[in-house]
């Protein structure tokens, strides 16, 4: 088996998740108990929560943990509804679904919503969010690294714009999407003026549905329950989920700079590979140009002979696992992103997304470039 989806989830890291499972059975008592057991688990969760932090650049009371990167992209936007609907959000147009869905829920309740345009790389610019956005907006979105094209958007720089623009006025919520930026590439929240980030643990090699949200100032949840997690998110928290994000988290940071090396190396090899392909294009066509301005994890193509699900397909049966584009949205026929960068529909059509992570092997993407050329030859 060769497996090359890790953006819709890594590999899991059994080691790391097998401590955690037994540090919880030792403290299994409900963390908001008042007994000395609910004590004993509040002092494990809230010593993850500063270790957390402390690897973001951050402070533990910015931490609000969650069930993944969904919930922590629709929480501060729903906080909205707290505000007159006269009010407009402003997202960008190759925005995750957790965050494109959840703004037309908000259309529908007379929110209005501001489409900011990506370039044909894909890329948001802090002048195109600045064009975008106008006096009634509160709330801005832009993902730090696209899910499906990996380009890097430069969040600290629009981060910087917005604050400028907001001197003397109203000022506007900028989220970010880090989903596939925090532990995979160098992203520290304090340079980034952001004022929440969703983070989901599975990307990282943690069990699904544990993640957490980075806030810089209390919002108004439209979540009501028992008041856990500072009253933004509550529920009982998932005290084996919080410890396995932790180990993941911190092994991600510890050896982040060999991660990426050893990312860029594998990528820079299966770029050159595959450029030699007839048929085959890049997306976007300037990816082998801008290596830098894209994550070393991602790489989305399209081969003009098969549809990228007959492809995916044709992998799978050998044993090999690459995806159409992100796993949230598989099902949908759509490609927004993709529609938003002005890509041809066939290209669309044909597009495929290989993500790769720490444990991938070059001899891997040898055997799926070797592979992928045989299933063209019996398609030509």
């Amino acid at each position: 088996m060769i497996y090359l989806d890790w953006a819709a989830t890594a590999l899991p890291q059994e080691d790391i998740i097998t401590e955690a499972l037994k540090k919880s059975f030792e403290y299994f008592a409900n963390p908001s108990a008042k007994h000395f057991m609910g004590k004993e688990a509040r002092k494990i969760l809230e010593e993850a929560r500063s270790e957390i932090a402390g690897l973001l650049n951050t402070v533990p009371e910015h931490i609000v943990f969650t069930s993944g990167g969904t919930e922590g992209d629709y929480i501060p936007m729903l906080s909205l509804l707290s505000h007159p609907s006269t009010c407009s959000i402003a997202v960008s147009n190759i925005e995750h679904s957790a965050v494109r869905e959840q703004a037309d829920i908000m259309k529908a309740r007379g929110y209005k919503i501001l489409q900011i345009p990506a370039d044909k790389n894909g890329f948001i610019s802090a002048d195109a969010v600045l064009k975008t956005i106008d006096s009634d907006t509160v709330f801005v979105s832009v993902m730090a690294v696209n899910n499906e094209t990996g380009a890097i958007q430069p969040i600290a720089e629009i981060g910087k714009a917005l604050e400028e623009y907001s001197k003397g006025k109203r000022k506007i919520h900028f989220h970010t999407d880090a989903v596939q930026a925090i532990g995979k590439i160098p992203f520290d929240l304090s340079k980034t003026a952001v004022h929440s980030a969703s983070f989901s643990g599975h990307k990282i090699g943690a069990p699904r549905g544990i993640g957490f949200l980075y806030l810089k100032k209390n919002i108004e949840s439209f979540i009501r329950g028992g008041g856990q997690e500072n009253g933004i998110r509550p529920g009982t928290e998932n005290l084996a989920g919080i410890l396995a994000l932790y180990g993941c988290l911190k092994k991600y940071y510890e050896n982040l700079d060999i991660y990426v090396s050893h990312a860029k190396k594998l990528m820079d090899f299966l770029i050159d590979e595959l450029s030699g392909i007839a048929g085959l294009s890049f997306i976007p066509e300037a990816r082998p140009q801008l290596k830098d301005k894209f994550s070393p994890w991602i790489l989305q193509f399209a081969v003009k002979e098969l549809t990228g699900e007959v492809l995916v397909r044709c992998l799978s049966e050998k044993g090999i696992c690459i995806s159409t584009g992100s796993a949230c949205s598989s099902r949908k026929q759509i490609r927004p992103v993709l529609e938003a960068m002005k890509i041809d529909a066939k290209v669309q059509q044909n597009s495929v997304r290989v993500s790769i992570g720490p444990s991938t092997q070059k001899k891997e993407l040898e055997v799926f470039v070797k592979t992928l050329k045989e299933i063209l030859i019996e398609f030509r």
